[in-house]
């Protein structure tokens, strides 16, 4: 079964921007803070309290999601790059097909690699600038 999400990006917003679209929408919030990350307390004090990970679960199924970027990591946030198409998949084999072919003539940011919340995830630019996210979470 494939999934599709929207991935949003924020510069140290996201928890406010998410916390206005649950009022409006509902549904139910999760937020992961950038300092209850191993490298959390290696960043700067202005971004440990940054959303790594934020979602918002709606009555239907669908999930908004989005993060807060890193400027000591050498984000930068711009029109174009405050969203990403994010993809779900219930195989390994076939997140790696999808990641393949849809990143061929396109820039890869993140190549496909376990992580440390349990997902195997990769992020790039396809060759129409569309931006990407491709996960499948595995079970430890």
């Amino acid at each position: 079964m494939l999934k599709l999400s929207t991935y949003l990006n924020f510069k140290g917003q996201a928890e406010e921007a998410f916390n206005f679209y649950q009022s409006v929408l509902g549904g139910e919030l999760y937020l992961q803070r950038m300092n209850e990350t191993p490298f959390g307390e290696n960043l700067p004090a202005d971004e440990k309290n940054c959303a790594m990970h934020v979602s918002l679960t709606l009555a239907n199924g669908v999930i908004l999601m989005a993060s807060d970027i890193l400027e000591s990591a050498g984000h930068q946030l711009k029109v174009g790059n405050n969203y990403y198409v994010s993809i779900h998949t219930d195989s390994r084999v076939e997140v790696d097909r999808i990641f393949n072919s849809l990143s061929a003539d396109g820039v890869i940011e993140m190549p496909m690699e376990d992580m440390f919340w349990g997902d195997y995830f990769g992020v790039f630019a396809d060759r129409y600038g569309i931006q990407w996210m491709i996960s499948h979470h595995t079970e430890k």
